[in-house]
C-alpha cells in the first residue's frame, strides 16, 4: 500500500467512507423517492416527473419486466436511450426487478450493438425509436426476446413528436403500454445486496471489441459517498438543480448527475441533444442550475456561445469536468461568464468512475485531476511494477470500493487488468505532486478521446482493415479545436488497389459510431514498426 500522502491535504474530509452505508443502490433510490416524493425529479421537453411519479411508474415497469418479460435477478436488461424521462424510469425499474443494466449508446452501429447485446447475454431491451432501425438489423442474431420502444415524451404522460419505430419492430411494446400493463400486475420485491451486479458498463477493448466492466451495487454506493465527501456543500437535500447534458449511458453522468443528484433530492433537467447549443442554453436559462457537469468540448462550445451570458448563473456552485482533460483557457472563459471555474476529476468505467477530484476547498483551476477520493489507494508503477516517488511518472493503479469486480466473462483480460496485490491497472500515466494532486501525463493504452468519448485505436484499425484495398493501418489522436482530439488514420494500400479516402471514410461510417470515424486519412508506403513487428503509434504521433 502507498503512504496515501494526499490525505494530509484533506482538511475536514474523512479519510474513509462507509461503502455499506446503503445495502444497495436500490436502497438509495427508495430512500430518495420516499423523502422527496412531492419534489420535481426530472424535466424533459416541457414535462416533469416528481419523485413519487418516478417511484410509481418505475414500479409498474418493474412489474412488467418481471411478470411479462420474465426478468429475474441477475438478468441483463439493455437500455439504449438518450437523456429522456424514460432513462431513469427504465434504470430504476430494472434495478427494482434485480436486473443488471447494460447501458448502450443509441448512436451505435449494428456491428457494435450486436457485439454488446450478445456479449452481455441481453434478452430485454428498452430502446429509443430513433435507434430501432439499428436494432432491427441485428435482432435475429441476438437472444433478445422483449423489445420496449420509447418515444420522446414517453413517461411524461403526453406524446410528443419524434421518430417513428422502424416497420419491422412496430409490433413491439411501447413504454406507455408496458407501464399501463405493469400497473395492473403484482410486483414481487427482489432482495438485492451490495455484492450483486448493478450494471455492465462497456468500455473499449484491446482486441478491438468492447468489454463490460462489471460494477456492483456496492461499487456505486461507494462512489456516491466518496463524491459527497469531497463536495459536502454542493448537494443540499431537496435544494439543488442539475442540468444533465452529458449522456446518462456514460458512467460520469450516471453516477454524478443521476445517482448522486437523485440521492440528494435534486431537480434534474435532462438534455437529449447537447449538440443543439441554442436548445441547451434555453434549458440552462429555465433551470438556473446549481450544478453542471460536462466534458471539455461541451464547456468550450458553451463558452464560445454568444448567448451564454443570457443564463442566470448566480446559483451555480459546481462546474464538474471529466471524460477528458479540461484545458485551462476553457476554464478561464467559462469562469469569466459564470463565475465558476471547472473542477476537474479523473475516472474510468472500471472505477464507477471517480478516482480523484478537486475537492470543495479548492478555489482555483489547478490543471490537475485533484486528490484521490476517500477509501481509495493509488500507486504509480514503472514498467517493472516498482512504485515511483513524488514528481515521477508511473502507471496509475487503483484499489478501492469503487473498483469493478472485473470484466464480464473475460478471465484472461482480468488477469492482465490487476496487479498481483489487487490494484486495477488503468493504463494511464500520472504524476503526484507533494500535496497529492494527480496530473495525467499520458495514456499508455493509446486511447483517443473525442468529445469525451473513448476511442480505442485497436477497434478503429480492426474495422478499417476490413475495407477492400487496405493492407494495414494505424490510428492516433491529433489535437482538434472542436472535439479535443480527432482520429487520424494512416493506411498502407494493397499493391495495385485503388481505395480512396472517400470510400474508406464511408466504410468506417457504416460500421462505427460517428465519433470513432477517422477525421483525417493519410495513405503511406509503410508504417513504423518495432523489431518484433509491432506498429509504433508513438512514432506516428511524432510525425504530426
Amino acid at each position: 500500500m502507498s503512504n496515501r500522502h494526499w490525505t494530509l491535504s484533506y482538511g475536514s474530509i474523512p479519510v474513509e467512507i462507509d461503502a455499506d452505508r446503503y445495502p444497495s443502490v436500490n436502497a438509495i433510490l427508495e430512500a430518495a423517492m420516499r423523502q422527496f416524493a412531492d419534489k420535481p425529479a426530472f424535466h424533459s421537453f416541457g414535462q416533469t416527473l416528481t419523485y413519487a411519479d418516478v417511484d410509481r411508474q418505475s414500479s409498474a415497469l418493474a412489474a412488467y419486466l418481471q411478470q411479462v418479460a420474465g426478468v429475474r435477478k441477475g438478468d441483463r436488461v439493455a437500455v439504449m436511450l438518450p437523456n429522456l424521462l424514460a432513462f431513469p424510469l427504465a434504470f430504476i425499474a430494472a434495478t427494482k426487478a434485480g436486473g443488471v443494466l447494460v447501458n448502450v449508446n443509441p448512436q451505435y452501429t449494428a456491428r457494435e450493438l450486436e457485439h454488446q447485446l450478445n456479449d452481455a447475454g441481453v434478452e430485454t431491451i428498452v430502446v429509443y425509436n430513433g435507434a430501432t432501425p439499428t436494432l432491427a438489423e441485428v435482432l435475429g442474431k441476438t437472444s433478445v426476446r422483449t423489445v420496449i420502444t420509447v418515444n420522446v415524451g414517453d413517461g411524461g404522460g403526453e406524446t410528443l413528436p419524434g421518430p417513428a419505430v422502424c416497420e419491422s419492430l412496430r409490433h413491439a411494446t411501447t413504454l406507455p403500454a408496458a407501464i399501463a400493463q405493469g400497473a395492473t400486475l403484482t410486483f414481487d420485491p427482489v432482495a438485492v445486496s451490495g455484492t450483486d451486479l448493478l450494471c455492465l458498463q462497456y468500455t473499449g477493448g484491446t482486441t478491438g471489441l468492447s468489454k463490460g466492466a462489471a460494477l456492483t451495487h456496492r461499487n456505486l454506493v461507494a462512489n456516491v459517498e466518496q463524491f459527497k465527501a469531497f463536495m459536502p456543500d454542493a448537494l443540499r437535500p431537496g435544494e439543488d438543480v442539475i442540468v444533465t447534458a452529458i449522456p446518462l449511458y456514460h458512467i460520469f453522468a450516471l453516477m454524478v448527475n443521476f445517482l448522486t443528484g437523485f440521492s440528494a433530492g435534486a431537480e434534474n433537467w435532462l438534455v437529449a441533444n447537447p449538440r443543439d447549443m441554442d436548445g441547451l442554453i434555453d434549458t440552462l436559462k429555465a433551470a438556473r442550475p446549481t450544478i453542471f457537469a460536462g466534458v471539455n468540448t461541451l464547456y468550450a462550445g458553451l463558452a464560445a456561445h454568444p448567448r451564454l451570458t443570457e443564463v442566470d448563473w448566480s446559483r451555480l456552485k459546481l462546474s464538474a469536468g471529466g471524460g477528458a482533460a479540461v484545458i485551462d483557457v476553457v476554464s478561464e472563459r467559462w469562469k469569466a461568464v459564470t463565475g465558476s471555474f471547472i473542477r476537474e476529476g479523473y475516472g474510468l468505467s472500471e472505477t464507477s468512475p471517480v478516482v480523484s477530484f478537486n475537492p470543495q476547498f479548492t478555489s482555483v483551476f489547478t490543471g490537475t485531476t485533484g486528490l484521490p477520493v476517500p477509501s481509495t489507494d493509488v500507486k504509480l508503477l514503472d514498467d517493472q511494477d516498482n512504485e515511483v516517488g513524488i514528481g515521477a511518472s508511473g502507471e496509475i493503479c487503483v484499489k478501492g470500493p469503487q473498483v469493478m469486480v472485473g470484466y464480464w466473462n473475460k478471465p484472461e483480460a482480468n488477469a492482465k487488468a490487476f496487479t498481483a496485490d489487487g490494484y486495477f491497472r488503468t493504463g494511464d500515466v500520472g504524476v503526484f505532486d507533494a500535496q497529492g494532486l494527480l496530473r495525467i501525463v499520458d495514456r499508455k493504452k493509446d486511447m483517443i478521446i473525442v468529445s469525451g468519448f473513448n476511442v480505442y485505436p485497436n477497434e478503429v484499425e480492426a474495422f478499417a482493415s476490413t475495407c477492400p484495398g487496405v493492407a494495414e493501418c494505424a490510428c492516433v489522436g491529433v489535437p482538434d479545436e472542436r472535439t479535443g482530439e480527432a482520429v487520424r488514420l494512416y493506411v498502407v494500400k494493397v499493391p495495385g488497389a485503388d481505395v480512396t479516402e472517400e470510400a474508406l471514410m464511408a466504410h468506417c461510417r457504416a460500421g462505427m459510431a460517428a465519433y470513432k470515424v477517422p477525421r483525417i486519412i493519410s495513405f503511406v508506403d509503410a508504417l513504423p514498426k518495432s523489431a518484433v513487428g509491432k506498429i509504433l503509434r508513438r512514432s506516428l504521433r511524432q510525425t504530426d
